[in-house]
């Protein structure tokens, strides 16, 4: 277990609190009964976090948090709860007094590709929850590390021993996209699953696996100081902070996988509730502190309300469910 306030960081993390900890003015008024029929926020909020310390979803939340939280007058405090892609901390979520004390920003993949991997009984419901606001989105990138050898999707193609790859987890939009890869490749390869993206970025710096999919955010610094070598993206377009990399389908590889974010509260939160965390969003959303990190981390927003949200994830869950299927990819079995 992980936890840290918005305000004190954790001695585990100092680099961090030098990214992340840029004070967004845009604190939540508490809201009046007058406003909806209590009070919020009357006490301490945790905001879980389904991921280690350093990956994506972590780095989100805790700009996020430090935007709401202002001036300090909201005590908010991140718990990291990794493991699952995310389902050990949904589990938390969903089982919390649904009165605003528990928020989490979850990931689309938990819901609408972690399914294809895990027994039906095992899979996470997004109805458990009610899903308050989009936050942002991430492609997928492929990285090598240079002494591997490989700067093209073909270089992957015409390896002579099995590639060792390293994904975000089981379930995770980065072991699809992995899968997809290496179904077209038709080469032996070897997964390393990790909690998040962070120790796989640093296991493919490390030279312990020869490539990592990973989310661009995670990777771009990297990729900039040449430090690994981008092959692919896996979205629909060329990702914008990353121009000069082709997707995947550019080089014969039909896979599209993205990433995006979104908040959550325990299912039958009150709608004022759900209001005030809407309002204290948008004023994050519109700090320039806000905007500046999204630019730094190569986030794209995606703020949009949470119907839009699980119309998206519907949509998602579907399209990948049949990419799967054509393609004859188990990702039970596919690390």
């Amino acid at each position: 277990m992980a936890i840290a306030t918005t305000r004190l960081r954790s001695a585990v993390a100092p680099a961090l609190a030098a990214i992340v900890v840029t004070a967004c003015s845009s604190a939540i008024e508490p809201q009046s009964e007058d406003d909806g029929g209590g009070t919020w926020p009357s006490g301490a909020v945790d905001m879980y976090v389904g991921y280690a310390i350093g990956g994506s979803s972590d780095l989100i939340s805790r700009a996020v948090a430090d935007g709401l939280s202002g001036d300090g007058a909201t005590p908010l405090r991140i718990i990291n709860r990794e493991g699952g892609n995310g389902a050990i901390a949904a589990d938390e979520v969903a089982a919390a007094p649904a009165d605003g004390s528990v928020i989490a920003i979850q990931n689309a993949s938990l819901y609408a590709i972690t399914p294809l991997a895990v027994p039906r009984d095992a899979a996470a419901d997004i109805e458990r929850f009610d899903v308050v606001y989009g936050i942002s989105r991430d492609h997928y990138v492929v990285v090598a590390n240079p002494a591997s050898g490989f700067r093209t999707i073909g270089d992957i193609a015409g390896a002579d021993q099995a590639i060792r790859y390293g994904t975000t987890g089981v379930g995770t939009g980065a072991q699809l996209s992995a899968a997809l890869l290496f179904k077209n490749a038709e080469v032996p390869a070897r997964p390393v699953p990790f909690d998040s993206g962070a120790p796989a970025l640093a296991a493919v710096l490390a030279g312990e696996v020869d490539i990592a999919v990973i989310h661009v955010g995670e990777a771009i610094g990297s990729i900039r100081s040449q430090r690994l070598v981008p092959l692919a993206v896996f979205g629909p377009d060329r990702n914008s902070y990353l121009p000069d990399v082709p997707t995947a389908e550019e080089q014969g590889v039909d896979a599209e996988v993205t990433q995006y974010r979104f908040m959550t509260v325990p299912k039958g939160t009150p709608q004022y509730i759900k209001d005030a965390l809407v309002e204290g969003l948008k004023a994050t959303f519109d700090t320039e502190a806000y905007r500046n990190f999204n630019e730094q981390h190569s986030f794209t927003p995606m703020e949009i309300p949470g119907d839009e949200v699980l119309a998206q994830l519907a949509e998602d869950k579907q399209r990948y469910a049949e990419v799967v299927q054509q393609n004859g990819i188990d990702l039970h079995d596919a690390g």
